[in-house]
C-alpha cells in the first residue's frame, strides 16, 4: 500500500470479516485457501476479495492462494490489533454491562481498564475485576492511565459534553452507542454504532424482500 493511497471505508469495514473467517480457518487447521474458496464461505465474490487485499499488497500467489496464518496476521496488523489498547466504558447500564461482560475484546488486544457512571447504585460494583467509578474521577484516571478508547453507552443529554472532555484529556478514539452526532477534533477517531439505525435498515431489507416476492408471485 502506498503512503498516499486512501483506502475506502467500505474496504476497511470488510477487513474484520476477513480476519474473523481466517481465524476460524486457523482453528480448523486450514493452511491455505484460494480466493474462490474464501468467497464461498463469506458470500463475497472472489474478485472483491482480491481487489480488497490488493489495496494492501495482495498477499496471494497465483496457483497457490493465500497462506491462512500469514494473511490472518497481516490483516491483524493492518487493523492495528498488534497493539494493545486501553479502554473505558462511560455509562454502565444494561448495554455498558453487556459490553463489559464480553470476553471477545481482550482476545483482540482491547483491555478494559475502567468503568464510569453517575448512578450511586452502580458505583463500587465490580465487573470482571474492574470497579465502577464516579465520572468525577474520570479525568484523572484517563490522564494517569493513558487510556486510548472510550466506549460511550450513556444518555444523549450528557454524551456531547463527555466526548468533548475526553478529547481534551487525550482519548484517541470514541466508540459511540449514543444516538448523537459528535463533533470532536480530527485527532480523535469516532465509530458510531446506532442500534436503532441498524434495526431500521433491517426493516427496509425485510420490506424490500417482501415486495420482491409479491412481484414475483403476481408475474407467475
Amino acid at each position: 500500500m502506498t503512503e498516499d493511497k486512501k483506502i475506502s471505508m467500505a474496504v476497511v469495514r470488510r477487513l474484520p470479516r476477513y480476519y474473523r473467517y481466517l481465524g476460524e480457518l486457523l482453528q480448523k487447521g486450514v493452511g491455505k485457501i484460494s480466493s474462490r474458496e474464501l468467497s464461498e464461505k463469506m458470500n463475497v465474490t472472489a474478485s472483491q476479495i482480491r481487489q480488497d487485499l490488493n489495496n494492501f499488497g495482495g498477499f496471494g500467489q497465483q496457483g497457490y492462494g493465500y497462506n491462512v496464518e500469514y494473511l490472518y496476521n497481516e490483516i491483524g496488523k493492518i487493523l492495528g490489533l498488534h497493539q494493545n489498547y486501553k479502554m473505558i466504558i462511560v455509562g454502565v447500564g444494561n448495554l455498558g454491562q453487556a459490553i463489559a461482560n464480553s470476553n471477545s475484546f481482550s482476545k483482540r488486544g482491547f483491555k478494559l481498564v475502567g468503568l464510569f457512571d453517575v448512578n450511586p447504585k452502580l458505583i463500587g460494583m465490580s465487573i470482571h475485576g474492574v470497579e465502577v467509578m464516579d465520572v468525577d474521577c474520570m479525568e484523572q484516571f484517563v490522564k494517569e492511565n493513558g487510556v486510548d478508547i472510550a466506549i460511550l453507552t450513556m444518555p444523549k443529554t450528557r454524551v456531547k459534553e463527555t466526548a468533548e472532555n475526553l478529547a481534551k484529556w487525550g482519548i484517541k478514539g470514541l466508540w459511540n452507542f449514543s444516538p448523537v452526532d459528535l463533533i470532536v477534533p480530527d485527532t480523535v477517531q469516532i465509530e458510531n454504532v446506532h442500534l436503532s439505525h441498524s434495526l431500521m435498515t433491517l426493516a427496509y431489507m425485510i420490506n424490500e424482500a417482501e415486495e420482491e416476492r409479491e412481484k414475483k408471485n403476481k408475474s407467475e
